[in-house]
């Protein structure tokens, strides 16, 4: 069985994300009988190797780790982490290196990784990067793929290149809107519209984004967007449906059945996003056979657009009978519930079963490479 190392926390503001997937991941790995070597990052970039990292991430950022997944054994062990229920010996293992180095986890042993970071310094080709130059193979988006997907501006300019459909947006500099207001303001209520969402380009899990009702809002909203990223998307605001897919593959990828996210709230925020009992996932979605096949097919277009690899999940909007691409995201929440993976144990591929697919499919990528 390979060696896996399994990367998880990060930089970008979707640590805690990180935690949980890396969590379900490192469980069902286990169950194939993996071994499997933790390496986290702190919010600071440096490294946290050695003894239970996972412990120790989760201590810092005062997160219980999954409790709703179904791995059994692994489970208790997780919630006996969170509890700190850890031998003195485990615990003083963990050591910390620098950021910008590389650990001796990386360079000793290990087969592939399977990276469970989430947003920037982790999605966007940088850690992917770092695994090119060490010639270590990796689940998931090469450097390209990863940093077009990161980038929400030019993942649509690629999008649109390749004739999908996309919601109108506008893209507007930091710097831009900050040397002239009154004239990007004006420009954004002519082109776009209220009202419309603003985005930061590179972040994910609805960080940093508003919804803006009437111009008045709308320089709270962009300088809120700055925060997080010196780029920002400006998108109208559409009434629709949220469908997403589940893409897997490499060379010759597949696409799961469509699931709709279902929400009380007013858009799917960060909040409805991750608190319990705010929005669900219905899968199938409840579609006709010949939409269901063109989200599927849309999904695939999407998938191959931005040359991905491993796996993907292609997020649209159902405008009355329109389909549009909203964003394709290259390493999806990834614990036993999310969407990712009930998509796909609902058209027939249990998770155990999903984690070593992408594995395998890592391995498969390098030997091609090679």
């Amino acid at each position: 069985m390979p060696r896996v190392g399994v990367i998880f926390g990060g930089r970008s503001g979707e640590h805690e994300v990180s935690l949980a997937s890396a969590a379900s991941v490192i469980a069902a790995l286990e169950r194939r009988g993996h071994h499997v070597v933790p390496i986290g990052i702190a919010r600071d970039g440096r490294w946290v190797v050695g003894g239970d990292p996972m412990h120790a991430l989760a201590e810092q950022a005062r997160v219980a780790l999954p409790s709703g997944d179904d791995t059994g054994a692994v489970k208790k062990a997780l919630a006996d982490r969170a509890e700190g229920v850890l031998s003195d010996t485990a615990a003083s293992l963990v050591r910390s290196e620098p950021a910008g180095s590389v650990p001796s986890e990386l360079r000793q042993g290990l087969d592939v990784v399977f990276i469970a970071l989430h947003g920037p310094y982790g999605e966007d080709g940088t850690i992917q990067g770092l695994l090119e130059v060490a010639d270590i193979p990796y689940v998931g988006a090469g450097v390209l793929a990863s940093a077009v997907g990161m980038d929400k501006a030019t993942m649509k300019t690629v999008f649109r290149a390749h004739g999908l459909p996309i919601v109108e947006h506008a893209v507007v500099m930091r710097h831009d809107w900050r040397a002239r207001p009154h004239a990007v303001a004006r420009e954004i209520a002519r082109t776009i519209g209220f009202p419309c969402f603003v985005k930061p380009s590179n972040l994910g899990s609805s960080v940093g984004i508003s919804k803006v009702k009437r111009a008045d809002d709308l320089a709270a909203a962009i300088e809120q967007a700055a925060r997080h990223d010196r780029k920002l998307v400006v998108e109208r605001a559409v009434r629709a449906r949220e469908i997403e897919v589940s893409v897997l593959g490499n060379d010759t990828p597949e696409a799961s059945l469509p699931g709709e996210i279902v929400y009380e709230g007013e858009w799917y925020d960060y909040a409805t996003k991750y608190a319990e009992g705010q929005a669900r996932l219905v899968c199938p979605a409840p579609l006709p056979p010949e939409l269901t096949a063109r989200f599927r097919e849309l999904a695939v277009a999407a998938f191959r657009a931005i040359d991905c690899a491993g796996m993907a999940r292609v997020d649209f909007f159902l405008e009355g009978t329109r389909i549009l691409v909203n964003e394709i995201n290259t390493i999806p929440g990834f614990t036993s519930t999310s969407g990712y993976a009930r998509m796909w144990e609902l058209t027939g591929l249990a998770y155990p079963d999903l984690v070593q697919r992408l594995v395998d499919l890592a391995l498969e990528r390098h030997r091609e490479k090679s």
